[in-house]
C-alpha cells in the first residue's frame, strides 16, 4: 500500500526563484501539450502520442531560442508534467465513454500562473533526504523540511506544492506494509455503530453520541464576503489586488486546514471506540445542488466519509455502507412500520410517534436502522468472519 507523507518545507530566497523557474516550466509543457491536442482535433489530425509530444514539446524545445529555458529545469520535472497531462486526457477518454466512476469531466484545460503550483520528482531525478534532514532536489538545493514524523521508509517520489498563500510543501509518496496501521481489536461485542449524518447535528452514533457541527466556512463568511468585495474593487494588476488575493486566500486556507484536522480528530476517536461502523450511502452531489447547498459543502461528508473509510480499512476496522434509498428515519426502529416522516415538511419533524406506540428521536432512531441494516449486510456477506468490509 503506497500513502502520502506531507511536510511544510522553507525554502531560501534563491531557492523559491528556482522553484518558481521549475513550477514555470513545467505549466508550459503541460499546456503546450494541451494546446497540441487541440489543435492536432480541429484539423482532423491523429492523435499525437504521449513519445510524440516528448520529443516536440521538450526534447526539440529546448534548441530553439522561445522554449531555451526548459534546459535550465530538471528534465524529469517535464516529463512527470506532461505524463499528467497524458492521464488527465486519459481519465477524460475514460469519462466519455462510461468506464470511469463519478461524474463525468471534461478535457483538460490550460493551468494558470495564479493558484496552487506543483512539481514531482521520481528517483530518477535523484532527490535526496540528508543526514541532516535537509530535502536535495535537483537544479534547486537543500531545503529545510518541519519534519512532523519519520517517514516508514524510502520514498519512491516527492511532489513539491506552493499553495495560493505562498507556503510550500513537501509530498512524498511511500509504500508501507498494509498491517502497519492496524489496531488492536476491541473486546466488546457491541463496540459498532451506526453513522446518521446530518445539517442539525453533524452526526449521531450509537448510545446517543452527538458530533456537533462545527460550521468552519459559517463563522468566517462575514469576514470573507468583506474581503471578498475589497478584492474586486482593487485595481487588476495591482500590488493592492495582489495582497487583497493573498488575505483571500489565507482565509480559505485556515478553513480547509480547519476542516481537515478536525475531520482527522473525529475519524480517530471513532476507530478507537468502535470495531464497525455502518453508514448511509448519501448522494453528496445531489445534496450540495439543493436548499442547504452551502451548509453540505460546509460540512464536508463526503471528505468525512473517504477518510473514515480509508482508515477503518487500514485500522483493520470493519466499514460497511447501506443504500442510500433505505428508509432509515421513515423506518420504526421498534416495530419496522414506515410511521416516520417524509417529504420537504417532514425535515422540521425532529420527534416522532409510531403507530406501535414508540416515541422516536428521528437521528438516534436513523442511527439505529443504520446499525441493524449494516450488521445484516455483514453477516451476509461474511464480513464478521473476514474482519473487513468490501464495498
Amino acid at each position: 500500500m503506497q500513502l502520502r507523507y506531507r511536510f511544510r518545507v522553507y525554502p531560501t530566497a534563491p531557492q523559491r526563484l528556482n522553484l518558481a523557474r521549475a513550477f514555470g516550466c513545467a505549466r508550459t509543457v503541460y499546456n503546450d501539450c494541451v494546446a497540441a491536442r487541440r489543435r492536432a482535433h480541429a484539423e482532423g489530425l491523429p492523435y499525437p502520442t504521449a513519445a510524440e509530444l516528448s520529443k516536440s514539446l521538450i526534447t526539440e524545445a529546448k534548441r530553439t531560442p522561445g522554449r531555451a529555458w526548459l534546459a535550465e529545469v530538471s528534465a524529469v520535472v517535464l516529463q512527470q508534467s506532461l505524463a499528467d497531462a497524458d492521464r488527465a486526457y486519459r481519465n477524460f477518454f475514460a469519462s466519455a465513454e462510461g468506464k470511469r466512476r463519478g461524474p463525468r469531466i471534461g478535457p483538460p484545460r490550460f493551468k494558470r500562473r495564479a493558484g496552487t503550483q506543483s512539481i514531482r520528482y521520481t528517483r530518477n531525478a535523484r532527490f535526496t533526504v540528508l543526514g541532516n534532514g535537509r530535502l536535495r532536489l535537483p537544479k534547486v538545493g537543500d531545503m529545510r523540511v518541519a519534519w512532523s514524523r519519520e517517514l516508514p521508509a524510502e520514498p519512491s517520489s516527492v511532489t513539491l506544492i506552493r499553495s495560493a498563500t505562498g507556503k510550500f510543501y513537501a509530498s512524498f509518496v511511500v509504500a508501507v506494509d498494509d498491517a502497519a496501521d492496524r489496531l488492536e481489536p476491541l473486546a466488546d461485542p457491541e463496540a459498532e455503530t451506526g453513522i446518521d449524518l446530518g445539517l442539525k447535528d453533524f452526526a449521531v452514533l450509537r448510545g446517543g453520541r452527538v458530533i456537533e457541527r462545527p460550521r468552519f466556512f459559517a463563522r468566517m463568511e462575514r469576514r470573507l464576503r468583506k474581503a471578498q468585495r475589497e478584492l474586486s474593487r482593487k485595481e487588476p494588476g495591482s500590488a493592492n489586488r495582489a495582497k487583497a488575493r493573498l488575505r483571500v486566500a489565507r482565509m480559505h486556507e485556515k478553513i480547509k486546514d480547519s476542516r481537515s484536522d478536525w475531520i482527522d480528530k473525529q475519524v480517530k476517536t471513532i476507530l478507537s471506540e468502535d470495531q464497525a461502523l455502518y453508514v448511509e450511502d448519501l448522494n453528496i452531489a445531489g445534496l450540495a445542488r439543493g436548499r442547504a447547498a452551502k451548509s453540505v459543502h460546509d460540512a464536508a461528508f463526503g471528505l468525512f466519509l473517504t477518510r473514515l473509510e480509508s482508515k477503518a480499512h487500514r485500522a483493520g476496522r470493519m466499514f460497511v455502507r447501506i443504500d442510500r434509498y433505505f428508509p432509515s428515519t421513515r423506518l420504526c426502529s421498534a416495530c419496522g412500520d414506515l410511521t416516520g416522516p417524509t417529504g420537504l415538511a417532514g425535515l422540521k419533524v425532529r420527534d416522532w410517534t409510531c403507530s406501535c406506540g414508540a416515541r422516536h428521536d428521528r437521528d438516534a432512531n436513523a442511527e439505529a436502522n443504520i446499525r441493524r441494516e449494516g450488521r445484516r449486510i455483514a453477516l451476509e456477506r461474511g464480513l464478521f468472519a473476514a474482519g473487513l468490509a468490501e464495498n
